[in-house]
């Protein structure tokens, strides 16, 4: 065990303590931090073991992290400083922190929280080990401020996140003073070899807005076909695009050659709209069309404190879903068979409205499946839905990465960003940003001005 005031390792290494957040972001953070020293704060066990029952993702990592360490620790004692996974990476503890401080952080913020727990344990590093830089890594902002505060370093947790988040892909490129007679081409020819034709390098599917002058072609790139094609602004299950985003955006979603799509907008841009009549629209592709969204209260209460049954705790963090499916039902009046045939697709459970919690466990065969708020999600969660794709399933997420509402995620952090980024050149893939809000002025005001 190391002595009082002695180094562990060499000065460069660091030490990183790792708060509750950290682990229930990514239970294997602990082997992110290369050839550094990891330290846990026996207050995060504790916690942990508050968040290991249950169906949740947390809960997952609560789990996941606990084996995790079992399995580091085989037969040592995890209060001295062990190996972990290889000979390159650093070592891993737990803190008990039982010894006085010089600086107590219960003193100065007050007693009995678990977050001024946290801060004590790594400022009792910082004093046994003076020749290393001591850092807390928190998704907390609030705890590592107080950290700060009490001149200790502390950090954001950086793996998955996406710098430039402002410069994140958009999926669409406009090109002006193109060719004439190519964008005549296209409006004549359903496909055009893209290897004839000058466009700026892509590495994935990616929308084209080719203009000269007046003349204009919104063109597909097939990163697999190396093609171009037309996109065709018709209207499915009687929903129209109100601008070329929104067209770019029914393509991808019509495309069958196209698996996984996330569509990124403002409130009102029309995202899960387009992508629950897309699915209607093929309605016969997939034995089901299945919605969802993760839960997110935006009060301190949870969900278990609403009236009534699991329907009807989770119908009201539905009910932007259930807006939409009746906006398209609306188009339909005069209609009869086919308000009839959505309200039998709903019974049937053809389609299917569910909080995102319900599908955990099931193989997503011959589905269309539409993520929204996906904004909310963790990167570790997004990786967890596409895994679960069977044969002939399509995935699509959409959400805002500005509007988030879950604790320690934010624009750069979040599951949308982290897989726009990631499988932007994938040939299964295809993403388009929704610029413009459809829904009224008045919403658009709010957007632009407030």
């Amino acid at each position: 065990m190391a002595k009082k005031g002695k180094s562990i390792s060499s000065p460069s290494k660091k030490i990183f303590v790792l708060d509750t957040s950290v682990i229930l972001y990514d239970h294997d953070a602990i082997n992110n931090f290369h050839e550094h020293d990891v330290a846990i704060p026996i207050q995060v066990l504790e916690e942990l073991d508050h968040f290991k029952s249950g169906n949740d993702t947390r809960n997952f990592e609560a789990r996941s992290f606990i084996r995790l360490i079992d399995e580091t620790s085989k037969q040592k004692l995890i209060s001295d400083w062990v190996s972990l996974k290889s000979p390159e990476s650093g070592k891993f503890k737990v803190i008990l922190n039982e010894k006085p401080l010089t600086i107590n952080a219960e003193e100065v913020y007050g007693k009995g929280k678990t977050d001024h727990k946290i801060l004590n344990a790594a400022l009792s590093l910082k004093e046994e080990y003076p020749d290393q830089k001591v850092v807390l890594v928190s998704k907390d902002i609030c705890l590592r401020l107080k950290a700060k505060a009490l001149d200790l370093n502390a950090e954001d947790y950086e793996t998955g996140k996406i710098k430039n988040v402002d410069e994140l892909y958009a999926g669409t490129t406009e090109i002006t003073d193109f060719p004439v007679e190519i964008i005549e081409r296209v409006k004549k020819q359903s496909f055009i070899d893209a290897t004839e034709i000058t466009l700026p390098p892509k590495n994935g599917n990616h929308f084209y807005v080719l203009k000269n002058k007046r003349k204009t072609a919104n063109v597909f790139y097939n990163n697999n076909l190396k093609t171009i094609s037309a996109v065709s602004t018709d209207a499915i299950f009687k929903i129209k695009p109100k601008n070329i985003e929104q067209a770019f955006a029914i393509h991808a979603l019509l495309d069958p050659e196209i698996k996984l799509v996330s569509i990124q907008g403002n409130a009102g841009t029309g995202k899960t709209l387009l992508a629950v009549a897309s699915a209607l629209e093929q309605r016969k592709n997939f034995r089901q069309i299945y919605v969802t969204r993760p839960i997110v209260s935006l009060s301190n209460k949870d969900i278990g404190f609403l009236p009534g049954d699991a329907k009807s705790k989770t119908d009201p963090f539905m009910a932007p879903i259930w807006d939409n499916l009746r906006f398209i039902k609306e188009q339909f009046i005069g209609d009869d068979k086919m308000s009839e045939k959505i309200d039998e697709l709903i019974t049937t459970e053809k389609i299917a409205i569910a909080p995102l919690a319900f599908i955990r466990g099931r193989t997503l065969t011959k589905i269309f499946f539409i993520i929204d708020e996906a904004q909310n999600l963790t990167p570790h969660e997004v990786k967890t839905i596409i895994s679960r794709a069977g044969e002939h399933t399509k995935i699509v997420f959409t959400g805002d990465i500005y509007q988030i509402d879950t604790p320690y995620l934010d624009s750069e952090s979040n599951g949308l960003s982290y897989l726009i980024e990631n499988a932007k050149n994938h040939p299964l893939y295809a993403h388009i940003t929704l610029q413009k809000g459809e829904r009224s002025e008045l919403a658009n005001l709010a957007n632009e001005l407030l």
